[in-house]
């Protein structure tokens, strides 16, 4: 009995554990390679409506309109909104641009009209006239829907009161701020 190896225990505790990770590596190397498909009796019915004549379901229509949420918009939620644009955007008065231009005073501003900025894409070129509040709404809720070519790669802000927060602290980023409709 006194010739009975010491280390018994932690070698049958590691033997259990490695045997642990390779099922579970096993498992998830599987879950990559194989997909099951799920029978057709188990997936949801959605039933739509059909329009007068078969016509399809109305097409997006756009955001809502924010001139009336602009003057009691939350600036401070609109500049904790702009962490999602700071990865290509700088907001600061004479700020580099990034990926994207400096936003600073972009309430106003011809549609790739920030000087330094050399890399707006060619529909953005295209579009011109100014970054006015109704236009900054419609790019802020679908960028590639209303620039269709556009470089940037930001999906939108769904939300109305959230466009409107940001449009509203966009608006502050001004030594002249462009008055609120």
């Amino acid at each position: 009995m006194h010739d009975e190896d010491p280390l018994m225990i932690n070698k049958v505790a590691a033997a259990i554990l490695t045997a642990g990770l390779i099922a579970m590596t096993a498992g998830f190397i599987s879950s990559f390679v194989y997909h099951p498909s799920t029978p057709e009796e188990n997936a949801f019915v959605i039933e739509a409506q059909e329009t007068a004549g078969g016509a399809a379901p109305a097409a997006d229509t756009g955001p809502e309109p924010i001139e009336a949420l602009l003057a009691s918009a939350d600036i401070a939620k609109g500049e904790k909104l702009t962490k999602k644009c700071a990865s290509c955007h700088k907001f600061e008065k004479g700020g580099a641009d990034g990926v994207g231009p400096a936003l600073y005073d972009t309430v106003g501003r011809a549609k790739a009209g920030h000087e330094s900025y050399t890399k707006y894409s060619d529909a953005m070129k295209a579009m011109g006239g100014e970054w006015t509040y109704e236009n900054l709404n419609k790019f802020l809720y679908k960028p590639k829907a209303y620039v269709q070519g556009t470089a940037m790669s930001f999906n939108g802000l769904s939300k109305t009161q959230d466009r409107a927060d940001l449009i509203a602290y966009l608006r502050t980023l001004s030594d002249n701020p462009v008055p609120l409709p």
